[in-house]
């Protein structure tokens, strides 16, 4: 376990690597006692730094939501990170790809939540009952740090993430089953990817269920009006400068986004 010191440090390099758009050394290698409990501690003062500077949470994201992420990360849960409301895209956004050390983009849904959440005990009617709409989202993962990664390297760095991108029909949760939601991904007029978002833990609201259990330890919470990030259920595409992309969500819309 690391001091309050080193955690402080390891958020303070977090920090000027994004500023610096370079990445460091892998905090696992500059701290290799690091473990989970450290590196949330180091994303939660990374996130005090950035709404010290102006920045104000929006909501969490939830990233390791399928199995085979889990293995490859060896990990037995997913993880979570802030959504920062600097880092909100609309549809049809023209986003800087400076901005990113190495963007990755996934297609997700995202839950706009209608009233307070906290467990512990949360289930998935819990979390669909709390929320107001779902809507389609992408989100734009990028990284602060070497390779190769350790799962606290990807915690401690805001759960790898980046903006997210909102559009697409809002719809209310018992309108459709968000479980069989499919998209497609295409970038520059070729699809790269496909999916449906029943490989999101069986359920997209699964993870929110997760993740409400998990803030209660802390004891915290999801608030009205915050977005969640439910998970990716496509491979991420690597995305540079000059791409067009176009996420087809069939009746819930579409997404466009581009990169200078």
């Amino acid at each position: 376990m690391l001091t309050n010191d080193q955690r402080r440090a390891a958020a303070a390099s977090l920090l000027n690597a994004e500023v610096e758009r370079r990445p460091i050394p892998q905090l696992s290698r500059t701290y290799p006692e690091m473990d989970i409990a450290d590196a949330y501690a180091v994303q939660a003062l990374w996130a005090e730094a950035r709404i010290a500077k102006g920045a104000r949470v929006a909501g969490h994201k939830i990233g390791l939501t399928s199995r085979a992420m889990q293995m490859a990360s060896k990990m037995t849960e997913p993880d979570y990170g802030r959504i920062l409301d600097d880092a909100l895209f609309a549809d049809g956004a023209r986003i800087p790809a400076d901005r990113f050390l190495k963007p990755r983009l996934e297609v997700e849904l995202a839950f706009v939540i209608g009233q307070d959440l906290r467990g512990p005990g949360t289930q998935i009617y819990d979390v669909m009952r709390a929320t107001e709409f779902v809507t389609p989202a992408l989100e734009i993962i990028d990284y602060r740090t070497e390779v190769p990664r350790a799962i606290v390297d990807t915690i401690a760095d805001n759960a790898a993430f980046g903006p997210i991108v909102l559009g697409g029909r809002m719809v209310r949760p018992m309108d459709v089953d968000i479980r069989w939601v499919g998209a497609t991904l295409s970038k520059n007029g070729v699809i790269e990817e496909s999916g449906v978002s029943a490989a999101v833990m069986g359920h997209p609201a699964a993870g929110i269920a997760w993740l409400v259990n998990k803030l209660a330890a802390l004891d915290s919470g999801l608030e009205k009006g915050q977005v969640v990030l439910a998970g990716s259920f496509t491979r991420p595409v690597d995305i540079a400068s000059g791409d067009v992309i176009h996420a087809d969500y069939g009746p819930l819309g579409a997404i466009a986004v581009s990169f200078a």
